[in-house]
């Protein structure tokens, strides 16, 4: 069952579109996360959603409810933003309890919630402090704490976590997964840090130019994109995307001709292009010192050592290209062999930037 359905949404403001003409559908209690980078129309869509933005053009549904009009209160949202918005004069027990008591639930009701979403988010002893004297992980902790007792039907959250270091970040991300395998709302979460994305998702919705270029999981994302937008953006440091000359039996590589195996032989001569583009992940590229049969002969003109892995840089049909391997081997200005690995490919028509596909075998 899809708890949220975007059907033709798009949303306008003046001349401007920012989200056109998107399908959109969530299954109920999954998580799932709107990702992209910034101005691309995620936190709009999440607005729309959620009644804080009107629908310009097409229909929104909630629960399988037409909710274009509906009133934000009565859409059973609970949010977290970027800004935790806490009231910097209430206690962290009153900020969380603040929304319980407008909406004049029992007393009793509010003291179990708070207490037992206090309990699961390590706040306890802190119910009398005000956010000043609070840590930015603790006032993060409130606001979804805020959030979670209200236990709504849907939990969303826009880059919630923005504001801490990058140990918080990783600790909080475990901890919203937890939350939700425990309460199963289901929830939408924006964000433009695809570790965030790929840590914390069931699937990814990734957004550029206020359409959907691919909704996933996150490992069909990233070993199946859908274009070179999502193969670019998903990745760090992104797919190395290289224009490559089509020969008869295969491709030339900085004049080396590369003979691919006989299933992708069969993708590329049913693709209808003459503009391909390769595209191969940098922990994907085997690089020797030797000549090998197939191996294409390199320059390496710059390497980065990064403590655990090094980079080498080499430039591949005039393309600047980096292999991240495990161990520092090969010195800058020396010449080494890059062996395309055909399990590790893709490939990308240059004129729609669409993914070709792969072998049947491999979707087998």
């Amino acid at each position: 069952m899809h708890s949220i359905v975007l059907e033709n949404v798009s949303k306008r403001f003046g001349d401007k579109v920012v989200i056109d003409d998107m399908n959109l559908a969530v299954r109920k209690g999954e998580r799932l996360i709107l990702l992209g980078s910034s101005g691309c129309g995620k936190s709009t869509v999440l607005r729309m959603i959620a009644g804080l933005e009107t629908v310009t053009s097409g229909t929104l549904r909630l629960n399988g409810e037409v909710a274009n009009d509906m009133d934000a209160g009565d859409r059973g949202v609970a949010m977290v933003f970027q800004n935790y918005a806490l009231f910097p004069h209430m206690t962290v027990e009153d900020n969380i309890s603040y929304g319980l008591r407008i909406r004049k639930l029992p007393k009793e009701e509010i003291g179990r919630r708070v207490r037992e979403a206090m309990e699961l988010l390590q706040l306890d002893g802190l119910a009398e402090r005000l956010p000043r004297q609070l840590s930015g992980g603790q006032r993060q902790r409130v606001a979804l704490c805020r959030a979670l007792v209200n236990q709504a039907d849907f939990f969303f959250l826009d880059e919630p976590l923005s504001n801490l270091d990058a140990q918080l970040r990783a600790h909080a991300r475990k901890e919203l997964v937890k939350i939700h395998e425990l309460y199963g709302q289901t929830l939408l979460y924006v964000t433009h840090d695809q570790i965030e994305a790929m840590t914390v998702g069931q699937r990814i919705a990734v957004l550029d130019g206020g359409k959907v270029q691919m909704l996933d999981t996150p490992q069909r994302v990233y070993s199946r994109p859908a274009n070179l937008f999502v193969a670019t953006f998903i990745g760090s440091p992104s797919m190395n995307i290289i224009p490559v000359e089509r020969t008869e039996h295969g491709l030339r590589i900085n004049g080396t001709d590369i003979v691919p195996d006989a299933a992708w032989r069969q993708v590329l001569a049913a693709a209808d292009t003459r503009d391909l583009r390769l595209g191969i992940r940098p922990e994907h590229m085997t690089l020797t010192t030797e000549p090998e049969e197939g191996a294409v002969p390199i320059e390496i003109t710059y390497v980065e050592d990064y403590g655990n892995h090094v980079g080498y840089y080499f430039t591949a049909n005039e393309k600047e290209i980096i292999a991240i391997r495990s161990e520092r081997a090969i010195a800058a200005g020396s010449t080494a062999y890059w062996r395309p690995d055909s399990q590790r490919l893709h490939f990308f028509a240059g004129e729609t930037g669409l993914n070709i596909g792969y072998p049947a075998e491999w979707e087998a």
